[in-house]
């Protein structure tokens, strides 16, 4: 029983001493195949250092070209130096890249397709088309490039050679009917102009008068300078009138009308005149004149021997009645009111 169990202890002493010949055999010149406990593991959350957490424990093959060293983990602190001295080297390289802009762009304001916009005159990318078009300039100059600033108060915009109205500027052509007085309010309760633009946000006033019996176009705005220039005899903006009168009538009132009428208040002389439609003893006339004096189309027709029945302002400066229905109310395009303040050298 002894003899045999030692001879157990043997072959387990011999079995030791054979792994160690097998390392022994294999030579000082070749590289020695690490033991399990020798290999490297991957490192990451959950990690030990006996081996990964989960999966087989297979060992991460060493980078190519490299010596399968892994890279020390750097403190904060490092870090934060390395980023300071980074931060101090490229902070003066930095370049920021200014959007193209004009000389002067400095300035104060708004922006001048902004202005267009607002004022009527389409979307700010139509009216930028107007920039590029070259159909815009301020005070006098034509403007090239997107992005000009311009000071509404102090600057003066033109698209197309018109004036635009860049402030909260309103303005209105009325068809007057027959029995309206020219006035925004009657003390006296008979129907006015002012009965034809109550709800607005400012308050307008007329341009000038017509008789409570004539009808036709009369202007409202809450522009004063332009108001006044337009009914001012210096600029002598002119307005036209359709008259019906009975005939027959000379071939020469045209010419008397124009040569001058002489009336208590002095000479009136008519810009244009011509018939318009006859029917018989009926005509229609185009009476145009400059004058700005109370009842002055009637007072000239008369004094040359032909009362008027019925008398319609159909223009006034380069505003055209048209088809406009009587007792209508229509706002003035930016053309219209370009070309009106163009007449009056606004």
């Amino acid at each position: 029983m002894r003899s045999s169990g030692s001879g157990k202890s043997g072959g387990r002493g011999n079995y030791r001493g054979a792994g160690n010949n097998r390392d022994q055999k294999q030579g000082p010149g070749r590289p020695r195949k690490p033991r399990p406990e020798e290999r490297r593991y991957d490192v990451g959350p959950g990690a030990t250092k006996d081996g990964p957490k989960s999966g087989r424990g297979k060992p991460k093959a060493a980078p190519k070209g490299g010596r399968g060293r892994t890279a020390p983990a750097r403190s904060r602190e490092y870090e934060a130096r390395i980023e300071e001295r980074n931060r101090e080297r490229y902070a003066g390289k930095k370049q920021v890249k200014l959007p193209k802009t004009f000389p002067g762009a400095e300035q104060e304001g708004e922006r001048l397709q902004k202005v267009l916009a607002r004022a009527g005159y389409g979307s700010r990318r139509a009216c930028e088309e107007l920039i590029d078009q070259a159909r815009v300039e301020v005070n006098g100059e034509i403007v090239l490039e997107q992005g000009r600033r311009v000071d509404q108060e102090k600057d003066e915009i033109k698209v197309d050679g018109l004036t635009v109205a860049t402030q909260s500027y309103q303005f209105f052509a009325l068809n007057k009917p027959a029995g309206v007085v020219s006035t925004m309010e009657d003390p006296e309760g008979r129907q006015c102009l002012g009965d034809y633009v109550t709800n607005r946000e400012t308050r307008l006033f007329h341009v000038g008068r017509l008789d409570t019996e004539t009808e036709g176009i009369i202007l409202l705005t809450n522009h004063g300078e332009l108001a006044h220039r337009l009914t001012h005899p210096r600029y002598g903006v002119r307005k036209t009138y359709l008259a019906h009168i009975v005939g027959p009538i000379p071939r020469d009132l045209g010419k008397r009308l124009k040569d001058g009428i002489q009336l208590e208040d002095g000479y009136a002389r008519a810009d244009h005149f011509r018939v318009v439609d006859q029917m018989g003893k009926n005509y229609l006339v185009e009476v145009s004149l400059h004058e700005g004096r109370k009842h002055i189309v009637r007072r000239m027709l008369a004094e040359a021997g032909f009362p008027v029945d019925k008398l319609v302002r159909t223009a006034f400066g380069p505003i055209a009645l048209g088809d406009q229905k009587s007792g209508w109310l229509r706002r003035l395009t930016n053309t219209e009111v370009g070309m009106l303040m163009k007449e009056v050298d606004l």
